[in-house]
Parts: structure tokens; sequence; C-alpha cells
């Protein structure tokens, strides 16, 4: 039992070191290397086995680590699953050793591709992108539908405008719609409008109002919500980490707590151990003053003679 206990903390201990989690992001920018001297025929004619081993061994270290983290969680595994990135690694991992995708290579390339993206979990920065991105995507999708409402109407209003003047821009609602697109993305800019004034002056109004609207109202809400988003995540993270911290702190005496009667000195922790001694000392004392045994004095006799003794020297 204090055997379990002390590998599930060292578990703990490795899963939390900033220098393991160095030496998995250089395996994973190796296993990207990897995938990128493959693409060179040459190369794999000339190392084709030495990129085999290389990729064997990287493997092997991801399903070591997935291995180290599921062990950290000591008796409750499913604290393992709580985090959507060991879900994401574990897929991993599993995924290289399935039969049916092994002989696969285009499954097998594409799984090995997604080992690059477990980096993101290793830089606090990265994670907390990632977060915002996926926080923001319904305040987005809003943003989107709103965007496409607003294409659509000036897409028809451009086809009504310049759709016989100018059809191979303007002939269909389609084409209007991908023309006013690229205006929104400021693409030939000068020469649309150039082109739409060469027809009236008039239409420098519709397309002004089209650009403050489609490509900055548009932009700035966007990056508002992505923003807020930000700050979002940061919070979330911050909490994240915080709340990871005292579950590894308390996973190695939680998970590898044996018996209901196992003493606390054997918790491994210096704080319990510290203290079950002081219980142990403090219930040494209490048993002694309980046994209440009475300190002898001297003797009335003994004690007149010793005087006595002292006045003859």
């Amino acid at each position: 039992m204090s055997q379990s206990r002390g590998v599930v903390g060292f578990c703990a201990r490795v899963a939390e070191e900033k220098w393991f989690h160095g030496v998995s992001a250089g395996v994973i920018l190796l296993n990207a290397v990897i995938l990128g001297v493959e693409t060179y025929p040459r190369a794999v004619a000339q190392f084709g086995g030495a990129l085999h081993v290389v990729d064997s061994l990287c493997l092997a270290f991801f399903t070591l680590e997935v291995a180290i983290r599921l062990t950290a969680c000591g008796r409750r595994p499913m604290e393992y699953f709580r985090s959507p990135w060991n879900v994401f690694d574990l897929l991993i991992v599993v995924s290289a050793m399935i039969p049916g995708v092994r002989e696969n290579v285009t499954l097998l390339r594409l799984f090995r591709l997604a080992r690059v993206l477990r980096v993101i979990r290793i830089f606090p920065t990265m994670r907390i992108i990632v977060h915002a991105v996926w926080r923001s995507i319904p305040g987005t999708t809003s943003l989107a539908v709103l965007g496409v409402i607003l294409l659509y109407v000036y897409g028809m209003l451009a086809w009504m405008l310049f759709g016989a003047q100018l059809p191979e821009k303007y002939g269909s609602i389609g084409r209007a719609t991908l023309s006013m697109f690229y205006l929104m993305l400021f693409d030939d800019l000068s020469g649309t409008i150039s082109e739409g004034m060469a027809l009236s002056r008039w239409t420098l109004l519709f397309f002004i109002s089209f650009v403050l609207l489609g490509g900055f109202l548009m932009v700035n809400i966007l990056l508002g919500v992505v923003l807020s988003s930000l700050d979002e995540a940061r919070v979330i993270e911050s909490e994240d980490d915080a709340n990871h911290a005292a579950a590894a702190h308390a996973a190695a005496p939680a998970g590898a707590s044996g018996a209901s009667g196992a003493e606390p000195a054997q918790l491994g922790e210096p704080v319990s151990a510290r203290i079950a001694a002081l219980k142990h000392a403090i219930g040494e004392l209490e048993a002694e003053l309980h046994r209440g045994l009475p300190v002898p004095e001297p003797r009335e006799g003994e004690g007149s003679h010793g005087r006595a003794g002292v006045g003859v020297g």
C-alpha cells in the first residue's frame, strides 16, 4: 500500500514539473518535424527506417505521459477525464493502436498530425486563446447571421442598381452578394467605387454606407466579442489552474489512502506526518498523566537525620 501511495505521489509531482512539460513539447515538435520530412520521397527512401523508429518512440512517450497523468489521479481515475485535453491526448494515443487505423496510411497520418495540437495544452497563453475562441462562438455565430443578412440586403440593392449596367459583377443575386463580400474585405475598393460613380455620383452613398456597416462596424463588433471572451477565458483559466493545483496536492493522499484504520503518519505528506507525530506525543503525555503515579516523599526520620548530619559537618 505504501508503494502504491509513493507511485501516485511521484506521478503527481512529475505531471506538474516544468521539465516534464518541456520534454513533452520537444517530443511534439519532433513529431511535427518527422511529419514534414516524410513529405520528401528522397528522405523517406534514405531514412525511412529511422523515421519509423523515432515516430514509434514519440508514440511510446505519449503513451507514458498518459499513463503518468492517469496514475497521478490515484483511486479517482475519473478525475483524469474531467479535462478535455486529457481526453484528447488519450484519443490520439489510442487511435494509433487501433488495427484499422494502423493499416490506413491517411487516417494514421491525420492522427499523427493531430498530435501537434497537443502543444496547446502545454502553453497557458495558447490555452487561453483556444478557450476564448471557443467561448466566442455563440456571439460570432450571431454576428455571422447578421453579416449574411447585411450582405443579402446590399446584394439585392446592388443587383437593382447595377445589374443591367454591370452584369459581370451584379447580374444575379449570387454575383452581387459575392461582389459585396469582396467589398467588405476591402478588395479593389477604389475600383468598385469608381465603377459605381461612373454610373451615378449618388452610388457613393451606397458604397460608403456598406463599407461603414460591413467593413468597420462588423469588424469592430467581432473584435469586441473576441476580446470579451478572452477576458472570460483568462478568469476561467486561472480558476482551473487553482483547482488543478488543489486537486494535485490532494491527489496522492486521497487516491492512495488505504483502509479506514490507516495511521495519519502514513499519508506521505510532511505536514500530515508532523501532525500525527504531535498527536502521538500528546497521547503519551496524557497516558502518563492518567497513570497518576505519586512522587515519593522522604520520611520524617530520614529528613531529620539528614539535617543533623549536615549540622555536624
